[in-house]
Parts: structure tokens; sequence; C-alpha cells
């Protein structure tokens, strides 16, 4: 069998605690990174402003990118995404829009009692604790 490749766009978002912004879509189970599919023709940035307000209502201000990896997707099988993330930096509160049935806040140093999708858990937290700077 053939494995399609999805190739999406997120954003980690993160709070004053360095805790990660998650989402979970409408009849799935997986917390993932918010954000999506380019639409046709549209750059990394513009698919991340426009999922990010579609799906959060927040306005993204800037970007920091964090690496492109790749792993099976969470929701979808004989599927692998293709994930560019970036550190989003956003204005305005947070909110469960759209397809978003639930927001959860993660801490990247303790597991998460949740099911998390595999592009988050095996490559997205442990990169953001190999490169985050020690406190002091």
């Amino acid at each position: 069998m053939t494995t399609r490749v999805v190739e999406i766009v997120a954003g980690v978002i993160r709070d004053a605690d360095g805790r990660v912004l998650t989402v979970r879509k409408r009849g799935t189970s997986a917390f993932m990174l918010p954000g999506g599919k380019r639409e046709p023709g549209e750059s990394d940035l513009a698919a991340l402003s426009r999922e990010l307000g579609e799906e959060l209502g927040c306005v993204l201000v800037g970007v920091d990118h964090l690496g492109t990896f790749d792993a099976e997707a969470a929701n979808e099988p004989d599927t692998q995404v293709h994930g560019a993330i970036y550190l989003a930096h956003i204005e305005g509160p947070v909110t469960a829009l759209a397809e978003i049935e639930d927001l959860l806040w993660i801490d990247p140093t303790a597991p998460a009692a949740v099911r998390l999708a595999p592009l988050l858990e095996r490559h997205v937290l442990p990169h953001l604790l190999a490169t985050a700077s020690p406190a002091g």
C-alpha cells in the first residue's frame, strides 16, 4: 500500500509558563499543534496566519522556524505528515473555533495524560526540550 503524504504548517504557541497550546479537532482523539494544509500557492506564513485566525481567532505577529519533521498522521490511516513547524508569536486571546473541539495547554517537560499526535510527541516536544535555554 502506498502511503499518502500531506504537507502541513503548524504553530507552537507558548504561554508565560512555557506550556504549549494544543488543539483537538471535532471527531478526533489526538491533541496536536494548531495549523493545517496550505491553500494552492500559499506560503507557510500566510497559511499559518490563516489557520490560526480560523481555528483560534488570534493574530499571527511573528514566527521563528523550528524545523520540518515527518511522522504518521494522527487521524488518517496510511498517511504521513510533512510538517513545517514555527514558534508562533500571536496577539489576542485564543478560542476554539471552526473544527476545533478542545484546547489544552501542555507542559513539554511532563508526560501528557492525553493522546498526542505523533508529530508533536515524537519530534516537536523533544526538539523544544533539546533547544531550551537553561534557566538562570
